[in-house]
């Protein structure tokens, strides 16, 4: 599993409330997702393209442990996050979403609008804007095959369906 795309670079501390804004939590998580990150950047939601790839610095994902900030990501397209740290649940929530999540200490050399491609099999970042490649730590084979999956409930769902097939 590889994703290329354009990196959306932001700081350190981006916390949930600023993923999945508090105000729209009510409505459809297609609103919500309209509202990520506007108090950071308006211009992100209305412009982000699948396969763009969100890069941070450190503790990405801090906060309550709303699991509509990881939803909202992945309705407007993004499978990948990479950054120098993420908070603990926020980063499971990743996994069991079915997104990608890299750490990587030299996130912070990523620059905005950079085409980066990721392996998080090989624990490898590119970027093709200025031929560098960063370490990262990979994703251990169990969880990337249930990112790949689509999540943890999709993933159960194709064992106990395997499960069900082969009896």
């Amino acid at each position: 599993m590889s994703d290329t795309g354009k990196a959306w670079v932001f700081g350190d501390d981006i916390d949930t409330d600023v993923l999945a804004p508090g105000l729209y939590m009510k409505g459809p998580l297609s609103t919500l997702a309209e509202h990520c990150l506007e108090s950071v950047d308006p211009n992100f939601a209305p412009n982000v393209q699948k396969g763009d790839v969100i890069v941070a610095g450190s503790n990405f994902g801090i906060g309550s442990s709303r699991e509509q900030a990881v939803e909202a990501l992945k309705l407007l397209g993004v499978r990948t996050l990479v950054a120098k740290s993420f908070a603990g649940i926020f980063f499971r929530n990743t996994l069991n979403f079915g997104v990608v999540a890299l750490a990587c200490e030299d996130a912070g050399k990523i620059r905005p609008g950079d085409q980066i491609s990721t392996n998080p099999a090989k624990g490898k970042i590119t970027n093709h804007s200025t031929g560098e490649t960063y370490n990262c730590d990979p994703l251990p084979a169990q969880l990337l095959e249930m990112v790949i999956d689509g999540g943890l409930v999709e993933h159960l769902e194709k064992k106990l369906a395997k499960k069900d097939a082969d009896q």
